[in-house]
């Protein structure tokens, strides 16, 4: 099978840094031996703003003014009041999501999508019992959510995204793991698109190496992470009839239906894409990866957020690759610092990997990404995703491997002020890279264990 591995050195002046390598330099692991520079418990980074702590964390976005953070928390969404990030506050909290389905309300919610004043929350994320689907709230008065939609589907939803009318939802229960669009003023599916659609010889490829992990829709485009078949972009300007513009990177399907591990493939770099988004003007692809050393056997390892130039979209140009944090124990039960959600904005990337705490880059020159901040303690923490608030950013804390001391809360962290793009400032090594607080100048702010039986793995976001 087709499989490599970078190894990446990691200084002692740069504990706790992520590395950003080139285009070309594949998914490193930590070092050259496998092992971090630094205990795994030990935090690096400034210090956090204020925490809260919220049962059931998983996926956070944030209100236009950066004032409210909605975090889907297993059991339905929590609004959490971050005007003073020095002291975040839950509002309010919206459970039994679909309680009047006959299959009973909504449960392993982990997804939600916000486009103006409307709000988007789907699920169950795994098989799971209760109903399957999507609610609606109208958020324009935070402090009571008003339900206008709740739409019952025939399939896990694992990812979401909306444009404030249609829903984009991941239908991995449906034959070919297909992108499936909802209309939620009619209240009725609009369409549909799979990879059987762009080549029938994905038909051969086990489903296991092709799920739909994520979707993102920007304008009249929808970006896909199809896993180890790669990232596509589609034309959705017609929602009930996606068309293909490209595809950013990904194998072959004649590769990946020769493969003889699936389990191990799926598991270990190249590959994994788990999570694509794109910046403002949608110049900026970032997809991220997600993997671990399935076996222990040094052949695999953590991945991170590779960086294209999509200014023209049909030839999508790979220009950086911000590696993952160091680990002492890439295994899927180990210290997790593989990438997870993050977000491309004002020249920034707020990234969460797991374990490996968050990260800011600056990505004004998106060849080369430049760490501004960095944040670990690996024994309390495993983000979720990080999303730019007021003056601050956020971070979900969830716990990824059960049985862990992680305490599932939001986090709420100072928003580096980038210098000037020659400055070469670097806040993970001590530098003086200012912080914009809470008071701040303008507006700042699992997974693998299943794999090793195939049959029983889940997705993970």
């Amino acid at each position: 099978m087709y499989r490599r591995t970078f190894l990446r050195r990691v200084g002692a002046a740069s504990v706790g840094a992520a590395a950003v390598t080139g285009a070309a330099s594949g998914h490193p692991t930590p070092t050259a031996d496998g092992t971090a520079r630094t205990p795994a418990g030990t935090p690096t980074g400034r210090d956090t703003l204020g925490t809260l702590d919220l049962p059931g964390a998983h996926e956070l976005v944030t209100s236009p003014d950066g004032h409210t953070a909605y975090v889907a928390t297993g059991t339905g969404v929590a609004v959490v009041d971050v005007t003073t990030p020095t002291n975040p506050r839950r509002i309010t909290h919206r459970t039994d999501l679909l309680a009047d389905s006959a299959e009973g309300p909504m449960e392993e919610v982990q997804d939600l999508a916000l486009r103006g004043d409307r709000l988007l929350v789907a699920g169950p994320a795994h098989p799971a019992e209760g109903a399957h689907g999507l609610v609606v709230f109208d958020v324009t008065d935070r402090q009571s959510l008003d339900r206008v939609v709740g739409y019952e589907v025939d399939t896990v939803v694992h990812n979401c995204d909306f444009d404030g009318r249609y829903a984009y939802l991941t239908a991995n229960s449906r034959a070919g793991n297909p992108l499936l669009v909802v209309d939620t003023e009619t209240e009725r599916e609009a369409g549909t698109w799979s990879l059987f659609d762009a080549d029938e010889a994905w038909r051969d490829v086990p489903g296991s190496l092709r799920p739909l992990h994520d979707v993102w829709v920007h304008g009249d485009r929808a970006y896909l992470a199809y896993w180890d078949a790669g990232t596509w972009i589609l034309d959705v300007s017609d929602p009930t009839a996606p068309a293909l513009v490209s595809r950013v990177r990904g194998r072959d399907p004649a590769a990946l239906a020769d493969v003889e591990s699936p389990s191990v493939e799926r598991s270990e770099p190249p590959g994994n894409d788990h999570f694509v988004t794109v910046n403002e003007d949608a110049t900026l692809l970032g997809v991220g990866s997600e993997s671990w050393d399935l076996d222990d056997d040094g052949s695999g390892g953590p991945s991170g957020i590779e960086l294209f130039d999509v200014t023209d979209e049909t030839a999508p140009e790979s220009v950086a690759t911000i590696g993952p944090p160091p680990t002492s124990d890439p295994t899927p039960g180990g210290v997790l610092t593989t990438a997870h959600n993050f977000e491309l904005t004002d020249g920034r990337c707020y990234a969460a990997w797991y374990n490996g705490g968050v990260t800011v880059h600056d990505v004004r020159d998106p060849a080369s990404p430049r760490e501004v901040f960095a944040w670990r303690d690996s024994e309390t923490t495993s983000f979720w995703t990080a999303q730019r608030g007021a003056g601050c950013f956020l971070a979900a804390n969830t716990n990824a491997n059960a049985g862990s001391a992680v305490t599932p809360s939001v986090y709420a962290f100072p928003d580096p002020r980038l210098g000037a793009p020659t400055d070469e400032t670097d806040s993970a090594t001590g530098g003086g890279v200012p912080i914009v607080g809470a008071a701040g100048d303008g507006f700042g702010v699992a997974a693998a264990l299943a794999a090793v039986g195939l049959a029983a793995w889940r997705l993970r976001r």
